[in-house]
């Protein structure tokens, strides 16, 4: 299923399942109280003590992203330290989105002149996302912010694609669903606390942070409800999770700019966080391949021309598709869902980047004993 570059991984392949399987047998007892392969009539089942134990892991997460939701609003407008300076951060994002869509253009650009080589090896990938920014843009498809191109784009029906994945029997039975901070999943996030659920969403490019949690049970004000479906209402309502976050993850839902309806294969705008982010979930035990992942997009964003021989083992997948005129459900994918982080992959530029990678990668050094590899340079 792999390429060629895909070969030369499968030589650290073992050691990497080694040190996943060590870190999540840890995981595991934490989050069952059981350690891994007991079984016996007096030691409920893997499954039964996981439901158990996610009922109990929701319960508490909405107590205290609760609590902290509540502190934050009551804090007073005069005390320093404690005020959110939406003016700064906005300043802040815009400023680190240009620096970010500066440095993908030179990606691109530097892919697209070495395809055959190991600097390029996704270099396909890079046709496919220009073609779709250009055709949403041409058809007067696309919405602000514009131009779309280097974004997850936003388009004209996305509250529709939204209120589809809104209606998936997956969504309503969902306690807590992780939704990508871009543009057109606003109307996803506004669903989920909406719904009274758990929103949990990271912050945009993972630059300030981890995760951050909200609990649509205690935001029942609908233009708090707006304001909190941005980043800037996450990051100053949301509580920020750390890697010691103990709680279960019902549906991931990510951003798209090309997605497979036949295999779920997807391209992102070409960061790479969705797959990070996906990783650093399945190392917490928050999710696992049973977590159903979403993406919504335009019809337009369906293609036909990701090659599977190209997929690589980090990229995630997407188990069902919500356009504003259909869901697509993608059945017996031949993709498989990553296990963790490929750290063999991570360059040290990406890892120097978030501060999150970086206490990962050292928890597990730490844990496991084992060095984690370096991948190459950018």
């Amino acid at each position: 299923m792999f390429n060629s570059a895909g070969v030369r991984w499968s030589q650290s392949t073992s050691q990497i399942n080694g040190i996943n399987s060590a870190y999540q047998q840890t995981r595991f007892k934490k989050l069952t109280g059981q350690p891994r392969g007991l079984s016996g009539p007096s030691i409920p089942s893997q499954a039964e003590a996981v439901s158990c134990k996610r009922t109990h892991l929701t319960l508490l997460a909405r107590s205290e992203a609760r609590k902290y939701t509540t502190a934050r609003r009551s804090t007073p407008l005069g005390k320093k330290g404690d005020m959110f300076d939406l003016a700064a951060y906005e300043r802040e994002r815009l400023k680190k989105d240009s620096e970010a869509m500066s440095n993908m253009k030179s990606v691109m650009a530097q892919a697209e002149a070495t395809p055959d080589t190991p600097e390029g090896p996704s270099a396909w990938k890079w046709p496919i996302r220009k073609r779709i920014w250009d055709m949403l843009e041409t058809k007067n498809l696309a919405a602000n912010p514009r131009p779309v191109h280097h974004r997850i784009p936003n388009f004209v029906t996305a509250a529709e694609a939204a209120a589809q994945l809104a209606a998936l029997p997956e969504f309503k039975q969902g306690k807590c669903i992780k939704v990508n901070p871009d543009t057109p999943q606003k109307g996803v996030r506004m669903a989920v606390l909406s719904e009274g659920k758990l929103l949990m969403t990271p912050q945009p490019r993972l630059r300030t942070g981890f995760f951050s949690l909200l609990d649509g049970e205690e935001i029942t004000d609908q233009a708090m409800r707006r304001k909190c479906s941005t980043s800037a209402g996450v990051a100053e309502y949301g509580k920020p999770l750390t890697l010691d976050a103990d709680i279960k993850v019902d549906m991931v839902v990510v951003g798209s700019v090309a997605v497979d309806p036949k295999t779920g294969a997807r391209l992102g705008k070409g960061e790479g966080f969705a797959e990070l982010e996906y990783g650093m979930l399945r190392y917490m035990g928050a999710i696992d391949d049973t977590t159903v992942v979403v993406t919504s997009v335009h019809d337009e964003q369906l293609v036909d021309d990701i090659p599977l021989d190209k997929v690589t083992k980090h990229d995630v997948a997407v188990d069902i598709i919500c356009t504003p005129t259909r869901v697509i459900r993608v059945t017996d994918s031949p993709i498989p869902k990553p296990t963790g982080i490929y750290w063999e992959l991570l360059s040290p530029q990406k890892l120097s980047q978030i501060r999150v990678l970086q206490q990962l990668k050292r928890r597990i050094e730490e844990e496991t004993g084992q060095a984690l590899p370096v991948g190459p340079e950018e």
